[in-house]
């Protein structure tokens, strides 16, 4: 899924009548290569993002949320210091290269209006963002690159910039004519494939590109050029060209590519080449498209990222609890035969008469067997009859016992891995820094992690209090949906009036969702879409008919002594519903 340039190219070309002339507002640094500039232009506000993430580096307009650190990086404090308030001259991509120039005037110490560049590029692991000044030296990078890392390009503060070297063994299609081309194509080998061919020959193309240029033309991917005809080679030659035009003219097609309702890869061409297997989604917008593919993932990244410590916490404490419930419910079948101690030992006592020390074994009737077969009763030598008997006696007792205590630890032990597996869920679940605190502070109260010792004279951190997730039906009712269990329980057990309506996925670990009716009967479109959110924020967020009980409020209750988020309830209805996140986004409140 790279940005080639071809793609970038189209990026460039949809952001110029939006960024040139813009204002830079404000400059955020959510992440250590992630960068976010407020535009002030003169259609209104809006966000650039650029990124410098070797995964996947990138500049696009966006309407997805970042958290902000509490204090800002360096490199972020930098470009406030240069760039705050600044009008960017312009955006250009050099023909065919994963790189973006932005050109920006600003006002220097002085108060003269000065020049200099922010630089994107999105090479892969060798993706940087570089601020220059008009001379072209470096005045910082976002990666900084010394010697030792690479010896051809260093990239260091007051350092000359240079571009990135360009490979000399491929060529710019952008530059050469048609007969060029042809050329080219006519020189190579027969056995050669065309994708192999474009590959080799031509830079900004990504191999998905390739590709779907051969399939477009041949009807297959691994065509070689031995396999056409001249009708053939006239054929691809001008689909080639007609889509280095449109490279040219800025007439690309933002498109991806979904598997199971999953992003898999994006283009700027539609693509053909799976078939079936696969959808082809359009978009109005690359910055829509990009937005959509990677705003999930990187989500998931981020909080993984910062939420990695308590995962390996929940994670060991569940399956430690896992372990000891397996060895409880070992132990407790084999308490389920007790009754066979009973029995031995009632068998021995009343056939003391005929029993000596020393035997090995006692076979007499069973007289709790209703046909008084014969039985033989294992004896230890070593004891008197007596003794044997009070052993069994003493296994039934012990075993007697065990079943009791084992019955309540099992209990406990199921409810305890039932709340890890809740806050397992809420972390998968967590959109920043503060969902991951909140969710600490819960596991700090219920004793899963130590707290945070606080020196002398230091005052303990104030605890974090963030409010659930807030969305408007269609019909505009309000609807809540918690973000952890400590949410849940606010939300059902505190705020929730006992009219309104409680939403929870059947059996499934998910957040709890509250309907408020504020005295009017909810219609049923809002009890669906509240009933969908439940799916959506649950471990079944990517199943489908999906079971969620509703009920009044009223009829939650929460057991004495229960953990957070667990609550019992009763006369409910359930919803079939299809988990949704577009749904979700539409209606949410930000």
């Amino acid at each position: 899924m790279p940005l080639d340039a071809a793609t970038l190219t189209g990026v460039v070309a949809e952001l110029r009548p939006v960024v040139e002339n813009a204002k830079i507002d404000k400059i955020f640094q959510p992440a250590k290569d992630e960068l976010m500039f407020l535009l002030r232009t003169q259609k209104g506000n809006c966000k650039l993002l650029v990124t410098a993430n070797p995964a996947h580096p990138r500049i696009q307009l966006t309407e997805s949320r970042r958290e902000n650190p509490a204090t800002p990086p360096m490199f972020c404090m930098l470009l406030r210091k240069y760039l705050s308030g600044s009008r960017i001259l312009s955006i250009t991509q050099p023909p065919m290269e994963r790189l973006v120039d932005l050109e920006l005037e600003t006002l220097n110490e002085l108060g003269d209006r000065v020049t200099m560049h922010l630089i994107l590029e999105a090479m892969g692991r060798r993706s940087n963002l570089i601020l220059t000044t008009q001379d072209g030296h470096i005045v910082d990078c976002i990666h900084r690159v010394d010697t030792e890392m690479s010896e051809l390009r260093p990239v260091l503060p007051g350092m000359l910039y240079r571009l990135p070297p360009v490979r000399e063994d491929k060529l710019n299609p952008l530059e050469l004519s048609f007969d060029r081309i042809a050329g080219l194509f006519y020189e190579a080998p027969q056995e050669r494939k065309l994708t192999d061919w474009l590959m080799d020959h031509f830079s900004g193309l990504s191999p998905l590109l390739c590709r779907e240029l051969v399939c477009q033309a041949t009807d297959g991917v691994d065509t070689r050029i031995s396999e056409l005809n001249p009708c053939a080679n006239d054929t691809f030659l001008q689909s080639f060209w007609g889509f280095l035009e449109n490279v040219r003219a800025g007439k690309l097609i933002p498109c991806a590519l979904y598997q199971q309702g999953k992003p898999k890869d994006f283009s700027c061409l539609y693509l053909y080449q799976y078939g079936l297997s696969m959808e082809c989604r359009t978009y109005p917008s690359f910055s829509l498209l990009l937005d959509e593919f990677y705003s999930a993932r990187e989500q998931a990244e981020r909080v993984r990222a910062k939420g990695q410590q308590l995962l390996k916490t929940l994670t060991n404490a569940r399956n430690r609890t896992a372990r000891k419930i397996a060895q409880q419910e070992k132990e407790l079948a084999a308490a389920a035969n007790r009754e066979q101690y009973r029995v031995y030992g009632d068998l021995i006592t009343s056939n003391l008469y005929q029993m000596g020390k020393g035997e090995k074994a006692l076979t007499c009737e069973n007289y709790y067997d209703p046909e008084y077969k014969p039985i033989t009763i294992p004896l230890d030598p070593l004891l008197t009859p007596q003794q044997n008997a009070a052993k069994y006696y003493k296994k039934y007792t012990k075993a007697k016992t065990a079943d009791r205590i084992l019955t309540e630890q099992l209990e406990k032990g199921r409810k305890e891995l039932d709340y890890l597996e809740s806050v397992l869920e809420a972390v998968n679940r967590a959109e920043g820094e503060k969902d991951l605190a909140e969710i600490r502070q819960e596991l700090e109260d219920t004793g899963y992690v130590r707290r945070k010792k606080v020196g002398n004279g230091k005052k303990a951190p104030k605890r974090v209090r963030g409010g659930p997730m807030e969305f408007r039906s269609s019909s505009g009712m309000r609807i809540s949906v918690g973000r952890n269990n400590t949410q849940n329980d606010q939300l059902t057990c505190k705020l929730a009036d006992r009219r309104d309506l409680w939403f929870h996925t059947q059996k499934i670990h998910g957040a709890h969702v509250i309907l408020w009716c504020e005295g009017q009967q909810p219609d049923l479109q809002s009890v669906t879409e509240a009933a969908i959110l439940a799916a959506t924020y649950s471990q079944a967020s990517e199943g489908g008919h999906v079971p969620v009980d509703y009920t009044s409020v009223k009829y939650v209750k929460k057991p004495g002594g229960a953990r957070p988020g667990m609550v019992i309830y009763t006369t409910y209805q359930t919803a079939y519903v299809d988990p949704d996140k577009k749904l979700a986004e539409q209606l949410r409140v930000r």
